[in-house]
């Protein structure tokens, strides 16, 4: 066993960084200083407080090494529309030159004139500043995630995967993206059904027990869309399905572990999204898929509103559970032996498109960043949700 050196919890050997607050769990304890606002513990070259968000000048020794530095997001543009005399400024795609950074590092100056939530969070790199930002038209967070490099599919030591993770392969994320801070909730679709006048579908149900009767509660998942139905509510709002890469990369968040952390901390699923304890692996086991359903019905599991759980390193809630999510590619079993090392997009056709994060109902193998599944782009299931991103134009 380890211990974090800052906070004292206790991992397993095979850990090599604390999902609290970053630490290397084999080094020494690191440098802190008191916050001048919050008088809360950061790190002596922290440039935010994680307590209070405030801004905070690091600390920094003479002989530290230099940090890779962390594209912000892109420059704005500086003149105004004519037809606008006070409008918000939009941020443009980054330069070739900017993008092609191949870690996450220290964000060097957060944006001054912004009014996005800017949290210093951990992850097992190095500690970045997140940037957030309303999106006006469908009001909802979205987050910035810097360019990089890491290692997608199969997660080293992970026992669980099947054929179609592996093998492992380096992927290169060129440019920079925005992507959805929570899956898109009932909430903001219905803001969507109504300014393009399509219609909501029928509400989710698992065995004719409503999950979220009447779609009444605005704050759970959307789910029951297609991937037809996804696509354009993203294209609404400025945006469109991430990749498969990009939903990956930015679930991991610099990590190289299955989970970013512990599954009742993340996640939703089966053996926690009821009125009691779940044993879905031997359940499953000993049963057929209908028995198994039977029991998450009696039992009263179901979907949860976003983002109730411990956000990743990048402040990503619900990448792994609560319900699968469309992304852009279409499905080949086979596609990691000859993806492409950068910026990969996946097949040019298929039949099926593909599911990442798991959900509700889900057995704890099927909670894993690496984890792939596929559906039917014309099916609607109590599950299947979606988040949106790419390059949008966010006013500051």
């Amino acid at each position: 066993m380890k211990t974090c050196p800052i906070c004292q919890q206790a991992y397993a050997d095979t850990v090599e960084f604390c999902a609290r607050d970053g630490a290397h769990l084999g080094a020494g304890v690191r440098e802190e200083r008191e916050c001048p606002y919050c008088a809360e513990r950061i790190l002596k070259k922290a440039r935010v407080c994680k307590h209070c968000g405030r801004d905070v000048e690091p600390l920094a020794e003479a002989d530290a090494p230099a940090q890779a530095a962390l594209p912000a997001p892109p420059a704005r543009t500086d003149e105004p529309p004519a037809a606008q005399p006070q409008p918000s400024m939009l941020i443009a795609r980054p330069s070739p030159a900017a993008a092609r950074i191949p870690q996450f590092g220290m964000m060097p100056e957060p944006p001054r004139k912004l009014k996005p939530l800017l949290i210093a969070v951990a992850v097992p790199v190095l500690i970045v500043a997140v940037v957030v930002l309303l999106n006006p038209i469908d009001g909802l967070k979205y987050v910035w995630v810097p360019p990089g490099t890491f290692m997608m599919g199969c997660s080293p030591g992970d026992n669980e995967c099947y054929d179609f993770e592996k093998p492992p392969h380096q992927v290169a994320i060129t440019d920079g993206y925005w992507l959805g801070q929570t899956e898109v909730t009932v909430g903001v679709y219905k803001r969507f059904a109504g300014a393009t006048a399509r219609p909501m579908p029928a509400e989710p149900s698992l065995d004719g027990r409503p999950l979220n009767p009447g779609w009444g509660d605005d704050a759970m998942p959307m789910v029951d869309v297609t991937w037809d139905d996804a696509q354009a509510y993203c294209r609404w709002a400025g945006g469109r399905l991430p990749t498969e890469a990009e939903w990956e990369y930015a679930a991991r968040a610099g990590s190289a572990a299955a989970q970013y952390s512990g599954l009742d901390e993340i996640a939703w699923y089966a053996d926690n999204s009821g009125r009691q304890g779940f044993d879905s692996q031997t359940i499953w086991r000993k049963g057929s898929q209908a028995d198994y359903e039977k029991r998450l019905n009696e039992n009263g599991n179901g979907m949860h509103e976003a983002s109730q759980k411990r956000a990743n390193g990048l402040g990503l809630f619900d990448m792994l559970g609560n319900v699968w999510e469309w992304v852009n590619d279409w499905w080949d079993p086979d596609d990691y032996s000859n993806s492409p090392a950068q910026d990969p997009s996946g097949p040019t056709g298929g039949t099926e498109r593909i599911l990442r994060g798991g959900s509700w109902a889900a057995r704890p193998r099927d909670l894993r960043v690496s984890l792939r599944s596929r559906r039917h782009p014309g099916s609607r299931d109590f599950d299947l949700g979606f988040r949106c991103g790419g390059d949008m134009d966010l006013p500051r």
